[in-house]
């Protein structure tokens, strides 16, 4: 039984210990918190952007500590899960590797390369993993075209374009946390460079145009390239043309909005989905449209729950310790090469445009 212990109890460290009750071969064993209304098992008022605002929850198999240090002094704690602010995954994780314990971080790995260079390598001295959280590879519609990719369901993928925009939300008092996230390039477009890379390996140059605010990503529209890439299915050299647009400046109402659109030798895959004006649904559900012109929406796997990626990516955590060997998903080296490629975007987009090398 792999033991984990959470470390920060905002929404994504109830939605980590929600999840946590379907997992196969793991548990949560313990918390740790600064505030004892949490360590009581009160998490009311606790609310994201998706699922249920949390209510109270039951802690009596839990050890419940006060601060980071005690919760990593735990015997019964194999898996340190930070569910922390992203300016404090660095501290947290070289602690944790220190003490011999397994890293698994929410995204991004962290504010910046200089960090995540630090984390990796601490991980690796010290003999332990670590594991990094960008959920989408486990929703069914991103984990579908993945498989199509790399099995060559329908062919070789030949083109590819990728969409995550938001409304500037308002997390406290009016403010965005824009700076304190890293902007929209750290904190949200991470996914799109992160599955991108896992897709297609790293890019090795990228060019984009765009926003910045306070030299922070606030939109970019990007093309990647692959150097060691060769010409094939007519494309140009350099791979597949492969394209992402993504920021927080939509109007109030378009909440938020992802999905692609992804051209294989043998097929076409679609997916599109929106949060507007409070309502979520599927304008798109995922949709495969055969070089014959037969269109059909694909049954996919994944449990109904709002956690259910969030249960996947854990049980996916929990496997890697038992095997001692990270899922590529969840490698902390593909998360801290996503956050370069953030970087390089962000310098394209001062040179304007610029092609720029990862």
């Amino acid at each position: 039984m792999i033991r984990i212990g959470i470390v920060g109890l905002g929404f994504m460290g109830y939605t980590h210990f929600t999840a946590s009750a379907k997992l196969r071969g793991g548990k949560i064993t313990a918390i740790a918190s600064r505030d004892p209304k949490k360590r009581a098992g009160d998490w009311t008022g606790l609310k994201g952007n998706f699922g249920p605002p949390a209510g109270k929850v039951d802690l009596s198999k839990v050890t419940t500590h006060e601060t980071v240090d005690e919760l990593l002094a735990d015997p019964d704690v194999d898996l340190v899960d930070i569910c922390l602010p992203t300016g404090l995954h660095e501290e947290v994780a070289l602690k944790a590797a220190a003490a011999g314990k397994h890293v698994f971080v929410e995204k991004p790995i962290a504010p910046t390369l200089a960090a995540a260079d630090r984390m990796v390598k601490a991980c690796e001295e010290a003999g332990v993993l670590l594991m990094v959280g960008h959920v989408l590879p486990f929703f069914p519609e991103f984990r579908y075209l993945c498989e199509a990719t790399e099995k060559k369901k329908y062919g070789k993928l030949r083109a590819a374009h990728f969409a995550r925009v938001i409304c500037p939300p308002s997390w406290r008092e009016g403010e965005d946390g824009f700076v304190e996230l890293g902007g929209w390039g750290a904190d949200l477009h991470i996914h799109d460079t992160h599955f991108i890379s896992l897709l297609c390996g790293v890019p090795t140059k990228v060019f984009s145009r765009g926003l910045l605010r306070e030299g922070l990503i606030e939109h970019v529209q990007s093309e990647y390239v692959w150097e060691d890439a060769h010409a094939s299915n007519g494309a140009a050299p350099g791979g597949p043309p492969i394209g992402c647009v993504a920021g927080g400046i939509a109007a109030k109402g378009h909440d938020f909005r992802h999905g692609f659109e992804a051209h294989f030798e043998k097929a076409t895959i679609l997916f599109s989905a929106a949060n507007m004006g409070g309502e979520f649904k599927e304008d798109r559900p995922l949709t495969v449209i055969s070089q014959g012109g037969q269109v059909r929406e694909p049954s996919l796997k994944g449990g109904e729950e709002w956690f259910s990626p969030f249960a996947a990516e854990l049980q996916a955590a929990v496997k890697g310790v038992k095997e001692h060997k990270a899922p590529r998903c969840l490698s902390g080296a593909l998360a801290r090469d996503a956050l370069k490629v953030v970087a390089a975007e962000t310098k394209s987009v001062k040179a304007g445009g610029k092609l720029t090398a990862v």
